[in-house]
């Protein structure tokens, strides 16, 4: 059944960790967090490397329980993770094969992560096969050609495979992956990585075309100031796996109340500052 609600995803004072084994201590990722997600919204996540964005961001996307690349498994040991009105922390197999239906995942690296063996066209339509093997070939492939246009790649490039393209083309690729189900939720994970600078404009202006026409939330990750600026409605901002900011960007940066916040106002004052221009009226050089 489609998801009716208002608020997509609802964080409860919620407490993830990853247990102890082969060896290592159990790791506390992120630490009482309270947030949520409404229907239409994009919120950003932002914080310094190890704050626990990449682990909220993996189990938002239904992996909670589940082994992650060059991790062990997060689980949930306190508070509450809703996604889609399913409670997370009980999430039974079924549920969730239903939740990642319903959710698309863009995890960090995503171009690195393509299948090398498969075509462009054929890894974008991966998600949809895996779930309906007998779905039409031809509407497969006119969904696949849709956003592969959206995300400004050549219609070519379809059969091509994936060393046979750049890595910001290939983020690109994932990107039309991630949203081949059409989600309710994206979530994602650095979505500009190895997208070279000249082409990182056109690539977000596509993210919030793709959001306008299929109303979907977002949770969306980058390291990059004018990404954030330029994608979000909200931003939370994690250190050290603690909530430390939440709002819009400019009150939650023109109000800092915390010495990590206070921190990145500075950096994002310089990075979307305008420009200015000399005045050059008059001047015959």
């Amino acid at each position: 059944m489609p998801f009716a609600g208002d608020v997509v995803v609802a964080a409860s004072d919620v407490t993830i960790e990853y247990p102890a084994g082969h060896g290592r201590q159990a790791h506390r990722a992120l630490d009482g967090v309270t947030l949520s997600i409404r229907r239409g919204e994009l919120m950003g996540l932002v914080g310094e490397t190890g704050s626990g964005k990449s682990t909220f961001a993996a189990c938002v996307a239904g992996l909670v329980g589940r082994r992650l690349p060059g991790d062990d498994v997060p689980q949930i040991v306190g508070g509450s993770l809703r996604v889609l009105g399913q409670e997370l922390r009980a999430l039974r197999p079924r549920a969730r094969s239903r939740l990642t239906y319903e959710v698309g995942y863009l995890p960090q690296n995503a171009g690195r992560l393509l299948r090398p063996g498969f075509t462009v066209a054929e890894n974008i339509g991966d998600p949809v096969l895996a779930r309906e093997p007998k779905y039409d070939r031809r509407e497969l492939g006119g969904r696949v050609a849709e956003l592969l246009d959206a995300v400004q790649l050549p219609l070519r490039m379809m059969s091509m495979f994936p060393h046979e393209i750049s890595s910001g083309q290939r983020q690109r690729v994932a990107i039309a992956r991630s949203l081949i189900l059409r989600p309710v939720l994206w979530v994602a994970d650095e979505p500009t990585a190895g997208v070279d600078v000249t082409a990182r404009g056109p690539v977000l202006d596509t993210i919030l075309e793709l959001q306008s026409e299929h109303d979907f939330s977002a949770l969306i990750i980058s390291h990059e100031a004018a990404v954030t600026a330029r994608l979000t409605d909200r931003v939370a901002v994690l250190q050290g796996g603690h909530l430390v900011g939440l709002g819009r960007l400019d009150e939650v940066l023109e109000n800092p109340n915390h010495p990590y916040v206070r921190g990145l106002a500075e950096e994002y004052r310089i990075v979307t500052e305008p420009i200015q221009l000399p005045d050059l009226e008059g001047d015959d050089r």
